[in-house]
């Protein structure tokens, strides 16, 4: 099997693609008021479905947690340091719940974490490098 792409099943379809959209910089062509949205982004399919749809669809109902959690994060990588920062605050000044402040780790990274409207937790990050140069040493 091969990694397709993700998805996040939200409730408020209309403020998670203005956050996706306009905070993070989503490329989503979609209408506020789809029940679905599907999109590429670098080459991976990323996905927000409406819960209710995806319970209608299954037939069954599924628990949700509300709030930051810790069920998995999305990783976006930014060339330099000072675009971690720069992101952090960008996206914290437009709605983003602030979790972790950017600070260099011991390894080397430069990282910072947010959480979408929704809770679901998303790390800004950056070897201050490229993003084709990071994985090389």
């Amino acid at each position: 099997m091969r990694l397709d792409g993700f998805g996040l099943f939200v409730e408020d379809m209309p403020g998670m693609i203005r956050f996706y959209r306009d905070v993070l910089g989503f490329e989503i062509k979609e209408a506020e008021d789809t029940s679905n949205v599907y999109l590429v982004k670098d080459g991976t399919l990323f996905l927000l479905y409406g819960r209710k749809d995806f319970e209608k669809m299954t037939h069954r109902r599924y628990d949700y947690v509300k709030g930051p959690n810790g069920h998995f994060e999305l990783a976006l990588y930014v060339d330099t340091f000072d675009e971690v920062d720069a992101a952090f605050s960008k996206a914290v000044e437009n709605g983003a719940v602030p979790i972790l402040p950017p600070e260099l780790e011991p390894w080397g990274q430069r990282t910072c974490y947010i959480a979408d409207p929704e809770g679901n937790l998303i790390e800004i990050g950056s070897w201050n490098k490229p993003y084709g140069e990071k994985d090389k040493t």
